[in-house]
């Protein structure tokens, strides 16, 4: 496959590297699926499963792509998600974002926009409170 890595300032460049396509048997329904490496590789290429950063050396791609499937034909049996509603033909390997991802990505800006809205309440009752003392210290006089 063909790629383009950056050489400097308005300069790219075209390597290669292999397509490793890898196929496995998932269990539980006794079908064929093409296994990708994660989200981002099933987007970037649907018929590789890993895509490497793209560099010159086109070598050490080659090296790359060899140990993982080295590594893969030595793993016989490997855990990979799939969607048993939809009828894609990809598996995932890996996953980006699960539950926790998205529990995170929405945990943190809602706290954040609590403590917004607690220092607005602080506020406006300080000048509430302000207020009740100054007009207390008129009916004293």
């Amino acid at each position: 496959m063909n790629c383009s890595y950056n050489c400097g300032s308005d300069c790219w460049r075209v390597s290669k590297y292999p397509c490793l396509q890898v196929y496995v048997s998932v269990n539980n329904t006794g079908r064929v699926s093409r296994l990708s490496h994660n989200e981002e590789t099933q987007d970037i290429s649907s018929e590789c499963f890993y895509v490497p950063r793209c560099q010159k050396d086109s070598v050490a791609m080659h090296v790359m792509i060899m140990n993982i499937s080295e590594h893969l034909k030595v793993n016989q049996k490997v855990p990979c998600y799939y969607d048993p509603s939809e009828q894609q033909e990809m598996v995932l390997l890996t996953r980006l974002y699960d539950h926790s991802v998205v529990f995170h990505s929405l945990l943190w800006p809602s706290c954040m926009l609590m403590g917004g809205a607690l220092i607005i309440v602080m506020v406006k009752l300080t000048q509430y409170l302000s207020r009740l003392c100054e007009e207390l210290g008129k009916i004293k006089r």
